[in-house]
């Protein structure tokens, strides 16, 4: 059990340790890196993690943590599910093409790299990544039973489908510096849903 002083400086060297990831991965940002943005001494690093894998571990399940309290405010908000859903693909979008560093994804980022890597890490992607799947699933249910998503027969799979898209969509943004992949996404999340330009 953390005091709240010793949970604050772990997710110090959490929060300052994201955007390094973001912008260089995980095998390239070395601890000493890490430790001289937190400006934390090596020896409190490992009072807070036992080595980089449970950093990265720990990492990641804080992103998620963050991720998942936003999709829950967008995906729980007000307007049918229809709009709910299209608020959480445009803000997914909007995060993507911002020039915020903290907005990227760290699973789109981290992905493939760590999955090799580490099993701690990969399971960790596996249950955040999941954690958005059934979020997702649960609103088009929603949908479903207040009529405003006509085409999602199977909540979980179009929920996989569009979730695959989607992370699909920001790599290749990436790899294209240009949001035409995540336009084409939002595209595609409309017609598999049975929505029509007019859906907002």
């Amino acid at each position: 059990m953390h005091t709240p002083a010793a949970t604050d400086v772990r997710q110090h060297i959490l929060d300052v340790a994201h955007p390094l990831m973001l912008r260089k991965g995980f095998t390239a940002v070395g601890l000493a890196e890490v430790l001289a943005a937190a400006k934390v001494p090596k020896g409190s690093f490992y009072h807070y993690f036992g080595s980089k894998e449970a950093f990265g571990e720990a990492m990641l399940e804080a992103y998620f943590a963050d991720n998942h309290a936003r999709t829950d405010a967008l995906l729980d908000g007000p307007g049918t599910a229809a709009q709910r859903l299209l608020a959480y693909f445009r803000d997914w979008l909007d995060s993507q093409t911002g020039d915020a560093a903290q907005s990227r994804c760290l699973a789109v980022k981290l992905g493939a790299e760590v999955c090799d890597l580490s099993e701690s890490m990969r399971a960790a992607l596996k249950r955040g990544t999941d954690g958005v799947v059934e979020r997702l699933a649960r609103c088009i249910d929603a949908g479903s039973a207040d009529g405003s998503v006509p085409a999602a027969p199977d909540a979980r799979t179009t929920a996989v489908a569009l979730y695959q898209s989607w992370l699909g969509a920001s790599l290749l943004a990436k790899i294209a510096r240009d949001r035409t992949p995540l336009d084409t996404a939002m595209a595609g999340t409309r017609q598999l849903l049975g929505l029509t330009q007019h859906d907002s």
